[in-house]
């Protein structure tokens, strides 16, 4: 059983092709944690930490990975998840939302009332080997709902 992880999260894309932004944080209380703190020592709290490192979150074509965002502030996900929003919910046509040095998101029409992404990734550790993740075509009153979640997650 791994340990219980909440914490505010956004998902663009579908159970296989996808690519998150995630700030995870660890729940004391869980029986997989107080476990993992025993075996190192420390009490569950100090284990779980405070969950105030971002990280982008990946997967595509059966492949998947991560990398965290050290130093980003809440302030820098809640901006990009509301120029999304603004974006989605005006949008006629193609759109990009820079999310700096590690993420682009270009959005296009895909259907009535969807879109489908391209999210350019470049892990700040290896900016030399930029990723791309395309997603399907996703509804955009979905997608806004989940914006409106996690900018509530953040609130």
């Amino acid at each position: 059983m791994s340990p219980a992880v909440s914490g505010p999260a956004l998902f663009i894309g579908g159970d296989t092709d996808y690519v998150a932004l995630v700030r995870p944080e660890l729940d004391p209380a869980d029986p997989g944690v107080r476990r993992a703190a025993e075996q190192a020592g420390v009490a569950p709290e100090e284990l779980a930490g405070p969950g105030d490192t971002w990280a982008v979150l990946y997967e595509y074509g059966g492949e998947g990975d991560g990398f965290e965002l050290p130093g980003v502030r809440d302030a820098e996900p809640a901006d990009f998840a509301e120029r999304l929003r603004a974006e989605l919910a005006a949008a006629s046509g193609p759109f990009t939302v820079d999310g700096g040095a590690v993420l682009r998101l270009d959005a296009r029409p895909a259907g009535t009332d969807r879109y489908a992404f391209t999210a350019h990734l470049t892990p700040p550790a290896d900016a030399g080997t930029p990723l791309t993740v395309e997603t399907g075509p996703l509804p955009v009153a979905e997608l806004l709902a989940d914006l409106d979640t996690f900018l509530g997650s953040l609130a």
